[in-house]
């Protein structure tokens, strides 16, 4: 699924195609439960003639922000993306939705699975759809002290902590397990015994692997492209992530994979032991 870095990537990529255009109509939507907050001819209804003022992310959600008001929200999931084309470009079957923009430009939203959800929201709608998430990681608000807060008296382990998106949006499986390795932490550590120590330091590593992500548009694995069809780089980098077998880069040991909340969790046994040093000081 692309997270917070894929999702950023793709509404800064788009940005440029879309910021100031007028969306002219759709011309496919042929899966309906795509569409989760109006009938699908009402939503064709309500977005045609609707300017484009932005594109931007909250949590794992590309939003257009349209005049008068409203907000086209796109979740990727699974396989989502979205990508911009000329007037003569072939749609492949995948292709659930396009919206054709006054320059003759199209936008496709490419999504194999059918896991894709789209929502038009009015004010108090998006009011919800924030209101629903945690602090973005990568806001100035979001500090050292912010994320001890959220881990205090928590007996959740951290790896799905991470993931649970009402406390930090945007985190996902990749950047939980790179966090979590170079912060030095193992995966099932509850919340609650990661000191002031090791708070500040897995805050500082998830702004690192966040900001590393963006840089190298995203983590292409599967399906995740970027609004111009390009693959991310980020995958090159990975620290832990997918290396199941290899060499720590830390200390030599052969990174492990296990499941953690029915996702696969990559960790060096070594430089991320469940008590000692690496728990900062405090035993299970």
């Amino acid at each position: 699924m692309p997270e917070l870095p894929e999702v950023e990537t793709a509404a800064r990529t788009l940005a440029p195609h879309v910021t100031g255009r007028t969306i002219v109509g759709v011309e496919r939507l042929d899966w309906a439960r795509m569409v989760e907050t109006h009938s699908v001819p009402l939503f064709r209804q309500l977005i045609a003639g609707r300017r484009m003022v932005r594109a931007h992310r909250r949590a794992k959600w590309v939003l257009l922000t349209l005049d008068a008001g409203w907000i086209l929200a796109i979740h990727l999931r699974m396989s989502g993306n979205l990508t911009v084309h000329g007037p003569d470009a072939v749609a492949r079957p995948h292709v659930h939705l396009i919206m054709t923009l006054d320059n003759g430009q199209r936008i496709f939203f490419d999504d194999e699975r059918k896991f894709g959800r789209v929502r038009l929201l009015d004010a108090a709608g998006f009011a919800a759809l924030d209101a629903a998430h945690g602090p973005e990681p990568l806001d100035e608000q979001f500090t050292p002290h912010t994320l001890a807060r959220i881990l205090s008296g928590r007996r959740t382990k951290i790896k799905p902590l991470l993931l649970d998106q009402r406390r930090i949006a945007g985190m996902g499986n990749i950047y939980a397990s790179e966090a979590l390795w170079l912060a030095q932490l193992h995966p099932l550590l509850p919340a609650a015994l990661i000191d002031a120590t090791g708070s500040t330091a897995l805050h500082a590593a998830i702004q690192a692997v966040l900001q590393q992500a963006i840089a190298y548009e995203g983590s292409s694995l599967r399906n995740y492209r970027t609004s111009s069809g390009g693959r991310g780089q980020n995958q090159e980098h990975f620290l832990a992530y997918d290396r199941a077998g290899t060499p720590c880069q830390r200390c030599g040991t052969a990174i492990e994979r296990i499941v953690v909340a029915q996702r696969s969790t990559f960790f060096c046994p070594l430089c991320q032991q469940l008590s000692g040093p690496t728990a900062h000081g405090k035993e299970l």
